[in-house]
């Protein structure tokens, strides 16, 4: 449920709207636009929750409804754009935000050059994996602590926020320890037992849309983590599967004009993993700066035919670094900056 108030009411009203819902029980969201403040009430039950409490008091023009069933990450709980600010870093704002860094952190050296690398580019936040989700039981499951330590360490060097993937309740306090943002995995976005204890978690959250999921699905992911109240979390279309086998996944460019129009939340583009073929990530990584995205996920390795997980979606630093220089002048082109 969401109360707009009345254009120009005053701070008193806002603050009396808000201090009856938490009597109530329930937490708040303010969004406020150039011209109205809508007050989002978080964890309400509808049907129990009178409208009339708040539609007699001063300053509010009516109280509405969500429909959809995604509630908090729905449009009309906050028609402003969320951004999210991480280390310095705004994510969702007029800043196209790049991460970058390789699929796995093979060790100290190699981290620590990428992240001065891709930092050079043009970089504003690290990626790397210190677990890894892999189909095979048999495949490269990440360095664990030691691959976090040495992320903390790229961060400590280059100032770089970094984004690492965490997969169960149990290594949530570990990795939080080190990250500053929690990456929720493919395999991972329907995991609700996960996605409620990262609701309960004060650090932003990224969320993939699943291998198989609908639009709708993911926006069900990401309320759960906002129903728990923590309201930064970020979308990011990362390819589906589908009966195309030329490329390892299908890149559902429409995902982003249409998250865009849906919900308030950054969305974030991965054409790494939407292709599987790092001579098609320019290509696409430019279609989604063109398509609205606020951040792109790029894996960047020194040597990708040696890589440990994920060489043929990588490019090198000087790939990297020129495909920057080719997306700002598209970046533009939207209003944008790279």
């Amino acid at each position: 449920m969401i109360i707009i108030m009345k254009q120009g009411a005053s701070p008193a009203n806002v603050e009396t709207v808000v201090d009856r819902v938490e009597e109530l029980g329930y937490k708040v969201h303010l969004s406020r636009g150039e011209a109205t403040t809508i007050v989002g009430i978080i964890g309400a039950d509808e049907h129990l929750l009178q409208r009339a409490t708040f539609e007699v008091m001063d300053g509010v023009e009516r109280v509405m409804r969500v429909m959809q069933p995604y509630k908090l990450a729905s449009r009309d709980f906050s028609q402003a754009d969320t951004e999210i600010e991480v280390n310095g870093v705004t994510i969702g704002g007029n800043r196209i935000v790049v991460m970058a860094g390789p699929c796995s952190v093979e060790g100290r050296e190699m981290i620590l050059e990428l992240a001065h690398a891709v930092k050079e580019a043009g970089a504003t936040i690290l990626r790397g994996g210190a677990f890894k989700p892999r189909s095979s039981p048999y495949s490269f499951q990440g360095l664990g602590e030691e691959g976090l330590r040495y992320l903390a360490e790229a961060r400590e060097q280059t100032g770089l926020a970094i984004i690492t993937e965490v997969m169960s309740t149990d290594d949530l306090a570990l990795v939080g320890e080190y990250t500053d943002i929690f990456q929720v995995g493919a395999r991972n976005t329907q995991n609700y037992s996960l996605l409620k204890a990262l609701g309960q978690a004060n650090k932003p959250v990224f969320l993939k849309r699943g291998i198989s999921g609908t639009i709708e699905e993911l926006l069900m992911s990401a309320e759960y983590v906002l129903s728990g109240g923590n309201m930064q979390v970020m979308l990011c279309e990362r390819g589906i599967r589908t009966y195309e086998t030329a490329t390892r996944n299908t890149f559902d460019i429409n995902a982003i004009p249409v998250l865009k129009q849906l919900t308030h939340l950054p969305v974030v583009a991965d054409p790494a993993h939407g292709t599987g073929k790092w001579d098609l990530v320019g290509a696409v990584s430019k279609a989604a700066v063109a398509a609205g995205a606020d951040a792109l996920m790029l894996e960047v390795h020194g040597d990708p035919g040696r890589a440990w997980s994920d060489g043929a979606q990588s490019i090198t630093p000087d790939r990297f670094a020129n495909l920057m220089r080719e997306l700002r002048p598209i970046a533009g082109a939207v209003g944008r900056s790279i």
